[in-house]
């Protein structure tokens, strides 16, 4: 797609939040709270992949190469104690790990794949307009 390319989401009725935002307790905010999580720099890429099928840890090291084992390590083991990502030890030797979506983690992609497919659609048209507004700056 070109820089210029937009999704038209004006065609889409979004239902709307009948949030009073001056009336949450920030310091117990859901959407805080999970959006943290979830939205951070590895988190969507390992849900991506473990939408599509399980597995196992060292296949998501390849998948995503510039990924530290540490921090792939603390990603998965985040994701499965928020529930979107279940962790099953086989009785090999030595023993082999693998990582699938539970349900919770798929009720949670159902929403986050239109938003992934929309980061990809306008990407460019993002980057063009950081170009022009840093140029504005100057």
């Amino acid at each position: 797609m070109s820089a210029s390319t937009v999704v038209n989401l004006r065609s889409i009725e979004a239902p709307l939040r009948a949030v009073d935002i001056s009336q949450l307790d920030f310091t117990n905010c859901p959407v805080r709270d999970l959006i943290s999580r979830i939205g951070g720099k590895w988190s969507i890429l390992l849900l991506e992949a473990l939408a599509q099928r399980p597995y196992r840890f060292g296949e998501l090291r390849r998948m995503v190469p510039d990924i530290s084992q540490r921090m792939l390590t603390q990603t998965l083991r985040d994701l499965q104690r928020d529930g979107y990502v279940g962790r099953e030890v086989f009785p090999t030797k030595p023993p082999s790990v693998e990582y699938r979506m539970t349900d919770l983690g798929r009720s949670l992609y159902v929403p986050l794949a239109p938003l992934l497919n929309w980061a990809e659609a306008n990407h460019e048209a993002v980057r063009a307009a950081r170009v022009r507004f840093d140029q504005s700056q100057d």
